[in-house]
């Protein structure tokens, strides 16, 4: 905060935020090794409600790894529950919502979507992501799809975590295929940036950020599910 050059400030705490990332790391990492050893806010986000129900799979997964199979089956078969709901409640035609109030027409990226695919927890129906993808390829720009429907600009990492719910590699390179193009084309001469505005390709903030390791997805989506 000025006038000390300190770090990031954030202006509110995000719990689910950042309970859902821890779990789904630690699920992801020990999926991995093999042993038991990530607009402002935004109210009733169907996005963020996905995340909370990865975690709460993810809780269940590590529990089975750890050989308690009761805890297991009792936070997956929640995170089933509550995807049913979820189902239920962020409907909205041929897509499913930006929050559950259903603003009408609103839409958002589902990129959290990506880690049911990745660690193979099979918790949302395949038909949610296909419905989302043929939804997405619908409403791109030149340079990218929009992260939801309230601004034109996008995130490219979580462009790349929602190319990679598609289940054909057509449809997969049409969502990434914006994305280069925006690197190639952009007029911010800056070090890549991850927030760019995908009508015109210019920088909206960010640059250099670490977060840009997310446009692997696809590898590891791969690399797991052989």
């Amino acid at each position: 905060t000025y006038p000390q050059a300190n770090g990031q400030k954030y202006g509110e705490d995000m719990p689910v935020e950042e309970a859902g990332n821890m779990l789904i790391l630690t699920a992801a990492a020990v999926k991995m090794d093999g042993k038991p050893d990530f607009a402002g806010h935004l109210a009733r986000n169907t996005n963020l409600s996905v995340k909370a129900i990865m975690g709460i799979a993810c809780y269940g997964q590590l529990a089975r790894q750890l050989g308690d199979p009761k805890t297991a089956d009792e936070n997956q078969t929640l995170a089933r529950d509550l995807a049913k709901k979820w189902m239920q409640m962020a409907q909205d035609g041929d897509h499913y919502a930006l929050t559950f109030d259903k603003p009408a027409g609103s839409w958002s990226q589902k990129y959290n979507l990506v880690w049911d695919k990745v660690l193979g927890l099979n918790i949302f129906p395949p038909e949610v992501a296909q419905q989302e993808m043929a939804f997405y390829l619908q409403h791109q720009q030149q340079y990218g799809l929009p992260l939801d429907s309230r601004k034109t600009y996008t995130k490219s990492d979580w462009i790349i975590w929602t190319a990679t719910l598609a289940n054909s590699q057509a449809d997969f390179e049409a969502l990434v295929a914006p994305v280069w193009q925006f690197a190639n084309d952009t007029p911010s001469r800056v070090p890549l940036t991850d927030w760019h505005e995908t009508t015109n390709a210019k920088q909206q903030g960010f640059q250099a950020r670490s977060v840009v390791g997310g446009y692997f997805m696809k590898m590891l989506r791969d690399k797991l599910s052989k």
